[in-house]
């Protein structure tokens, strides 16, 4: 019995410091929010880079029209 109320408060304990520990948790929140902010970055160069070659698509063909080119 003295083997089972050892183990038990041994496991206890184990559990206790396991939840007490925040560094894992402090590292995963803080990928998850770089991990975010990268999605957030790369979906607004790209919306950007559209916009951008749409405008110079545009420009593109008025200079061509302007000077007469095909």
């Amino acid at each position: 019995m003295k083997y089972l109320t050892r183990l038990l408060m041994g496991a206890s304990a184990v559990l206790t410091t396991f939840r007490n520990q925040e560094r894992g948790a402090t590292a995963t929140e803080y990928s998850l929010l770089v991990g975010f902010i990268a999605i957030v970055i790369v979906a607004g160069v790209g919306l950007f880079g559209t916009a951008l070659n749409s405008s110079f698509g545009f420009l593109t063909a008025g200079i061509r029209t302007a000077l007469g080119l095909p």
